[in-house]
């Protein structure tokens, strides 16, 4: 009987800012979609900043790490950066023409395209 490996890569993992500012909240929602979607795993970014051990170390052993950004605050980056969870790709939603403001509810159009450019560059 031949030998298989049933083991998988570790996944992408997303870790979106989720502040309380619209680009925020976007930065969750094209995280939670990607998730949903297939694209990777939503992961969760307090965890990271609160240094749980065994979230670290998951973080850790994803194939792909991206934070998303909602402003130039970078804090999904920076928190990321301060457990050494090395990121592949930084994304800054407010880079991409979008204005910060404090409606949390973002437009799913608004959602959909930036998921999409997202998808583009870590694809």
């Amino acid at each position: 009987m031949a030998e298989t490996c049933s083991c998988s890569a570790a996944p992408t993992l997303f870790f979106p800012c989720s502040g309380g500012s619209n680009v925020g909240q976007l930065a969750n929602d094209i995280s939670r979609q990607l998730a949903m979607e297939g694209h990777g795993k939503h992961f969760c970014l307090a965890g990271i900043g609160a240094h749980i051990s065994g979230m670290v170390a998951s973080a850790k052993a994803g194939s792909k790490i991206v934070a998303i950004d909602g402003c130039p605050l970078k804090c999904a980056a920076k928190t990321l950066a301060e457990a050494n969870v090395p990121v592949t790709h930084s994304i800054v939603l407010t880079d991409w023409g979008v204005e910060k403001t404090y409606n949390l509810f973002p437009e799913s159009e608004l959602v959909q395209k930036n998921k999409e450019r997202l998808l583009a560059i870590i694809d």
